[in-house]
């Protein structure tokens, strides 16, 4: 195997890195979980600064007129061009992934009235089974729980299980959020269409580190985050996804100003704006918009395809050296070994990770931990590198030979 140092003086995106803030950062020796907060870009520092001043404090209440009105539907645009495999005017940034998730779903199920259960599987994040549950009990709907395959995640096998024509909505997520399985979009699409049903996909996971194709496997609704792969920062609003064919058809449930035909107008009756405007709700955070715009343009000038790429070698690294170094200690790879199946992140489990990965933070080596026993590594392919891939697996190794 090649040395961590050989990697990254071979990687293809290793010039990349300078360009975020905190990369040589003496009191951080391995940032791993870059996949639930993305590094600043040095750039996104100097563009909030421009804003506060000139932007802000220069237009004032102007610049809503002049740009920030249209800023939701142009990043959202260019997210969905960039990495999304999505046409124009079908991609909005605003809320949170939980408001998202809510109108989506919501929406969802009352374009299939007479129909009485959503699918969801059990290993899905939180935030969305907590979502289909609040949905369920308020609409009177059933949930059908997928127990995923603990080898494949969600398989069509076992989408098709849970299928009936009672299905309204199906909820699954890409990249699965603590293993990183990666799953059949175009497949479990395709088979949820032949019930009738529609079919919302999280990209939470997935946006900015591997291509999507929304549009070629005829996805019905998305949503994902902006603060992970794409370095929007803490709390940056997500996006939803409403496939063209559907956005006169659906009717999301938050009527808000921004939403409305004519928001300036302030009329009397609430009437929905056509196109993915109209899934918009309140006022959109510009500030929170600022950041992913430098980032959404460096995947762009790295392209999606070398982007994962990357991500293949940082994990494949990341397997390979882990058993070298953790498999005596009895830790497990809970992730898929087949790179076409990964997302950007693995999850190691062992019964003292627990115990283990705070002692980690306090070295510098930072690392994500998910229930009930694992260590995830989330490797950011502009922003990661091997040398601190191979400092986190080490570190691991030390901290177990304490126990």
């Amino acid at each position: 195997m090649q040395t961590a140092e050989a990697l990254d003086a071979a990687d293809p995106l290793g010039d990349y890195r300078s360009l975020f803030l905190g990369h040589d950062d003496p009191g951080i020796l391995a940032y791993l979980d870059g996949n639930s907060l993305g590094r600043p870009l040095r750039a996104s520092a100097e563009r909030i600064t421009e804003f506060v001043s000139a932007g802000w404090g220069g237009r004032l209440i102007r610049g809503w007129d002049e740009a920030w009105l249209d800023l939701p539907l142009r990043v959202g645009d260019e997210i969905g061009r960039t990495m999304l495999g999505a046409a124009e005017d079908q991609c909005a940034l605003g809320d949170s992934t939980t408001v998202w998730l809510y109108k989506l779903c919501r929406a969802a199920v009352a374009a299939r009235p007479g129909r009485r259960e959503i699918i969801i599987d059990r290993d899905n994040f939180p935030t969305d089974r907590y979502i289909v549950q609040g949905i369920a009990a308020e609409c009177g709907l059933e949930l059908r729980w997928i127990e995923p395959d603990s080898e494949a995640g969600v398989t069509a096998d076992g989408l098709a299980e849970a299928l009936s024509e009672q299905t309204a909505m199906v909820l699954l997520s890409h990249v699965a959020y603590r293993s990183g399985y990666v799953a059949q979009m175009a497949e479990l699409t395709e088979l949820t269409h032949q019930y009738g049903a529609l079919i919302l996909w999280d990209l939470c996971h997935s946006v900015g580190v591997l291509p999507v194709e929304l549009d070629a496997c005829q996805v019905d609704l998305a949503v994902g985050c902006t603060y992970k792969y794409l370095n929007g920062g803490p709390g940056a609003p997500a996006f939803g996804y409403v496939r063209a064919e559907l956005q006169d058809s659906l009717q999301q449930p938050i009527q808000g100003w921004l939403g409305y035909v004519e928001p300036f107008r302030m009329g009397p009756e609430y009437r929905p704006a056509a196109g993915i405007r109209g899934f918009t709700s309140g006022t959109p955070p510009i500030l929170g918009m600022l950041a992913m715009q430098d980032m959404i343009e460096l995947i762009k000038r790295a392209g999606i395809d070398a982007v994962r790429a990357g991500s293949i070698d940082l994990t494949e690294y990341a397997i390979a050296r882990s058993e070298e170094l953790l498999g005596g200690a009895g830790v497990r790879l809970a992730s898929p070994r087949d790179p076409a199946r990964r997302g950007g992140h693995i999850t190691l489990d062992h019964p003292r990770f627990r115990d283990v990965y705070r002692r980690l933070w306090d070295q510098g080596i930072i690392p994500d931990f998910r229930e009930p026993e694992g260590i995830r590594l989330g490797l950011s392919p502009l922003s990661t590198s091997f040398t601190e891939v191979d400092e986190g697996i080490t570190a691991i190794q030390r901290e177990l030979a304490k126990f």
